[in-house]
């Protein structure tokens, strides 16, 4: 592919940047401790928003619900699910520090990949972590991550559907905001 403009690398490169970015900010002196946990996040979430696809995991979330929004309700769902994830993400890696990460490989077929990551943690545990991307513009976006066999969105799709099935799309709703308003 070259060097053109736009051009950012392979889906390992790009999920190394970011990976590097979040250890350099949970790693950091100067951010850690209780009383710099607002600002550790906020520039976490910042390095996430550039790498994360929202609109397809929420997409691929709802999935056959999706058809059935409205505009509006699609850009709140999207706000909503990206905060949750993002929350979910942010305490998964919060609590690293040290740990080694490990890029075992990548998949491209067309403009989707796999990038295989094991996280080695103090401990010696090994946590395989597996990022599926698309390409959009020259760049690689994550829309699902699997930790230790589970995929987040799958995860939420099985809990969505079970919720929008056995009572509406608006319980589906009050129930997120009130998981993103209470931080639980």
């Amino acid at each position: 592919a070259g060097n053109g403009i736009g051009w950012a690398g392979t889906p390992t490169d790009q999920i190394r940047e970011t990976t590097d970015k979040i250890l350099k900010i949970v790693s950091d002196p100067a951010l850690k401790g209780e009383a710099h946990a607002a600002d550790r996040r906020r520039r976490i979430r910042a390095v996430v928003d550039e790498r994360f696809d929202w609109e397809e995991m929420s997409r691929r979330t709802l999935a056959r619900h999706w058809r059935k929004r409205t505009p509006a309700e699609k850009k709140e769902f999207i706000r909503l699910f990206g905060h949750l994830l993002e929350r979910t993400y942010l305490d998964r890696v919060e609590g690293y520090s040290g740990e080694k990460v490990i890029y075992e490989g990548e998949a491209v077929d067309g403009d989707y990949g796999i990038v295989k990551v094991k996280i080695v943690t103090r401990k010696e545990t090994e946590i395989p972590v597996k990022y599926r991307v698309k390409r959009k513009d020259g760049q690689w976006y994550v829309y699902d991550i699997s930790i230790q066999g589970v995929s987040l969105i799958n995860n939420y799709r099985r809990q969505f559907n079970s919720i929008i099935v056995g009572s509406s799309y608006k319980k589906l709703i009050k129930k997120l905001k009130a998981k993103v308003e209470s931080g639980t």
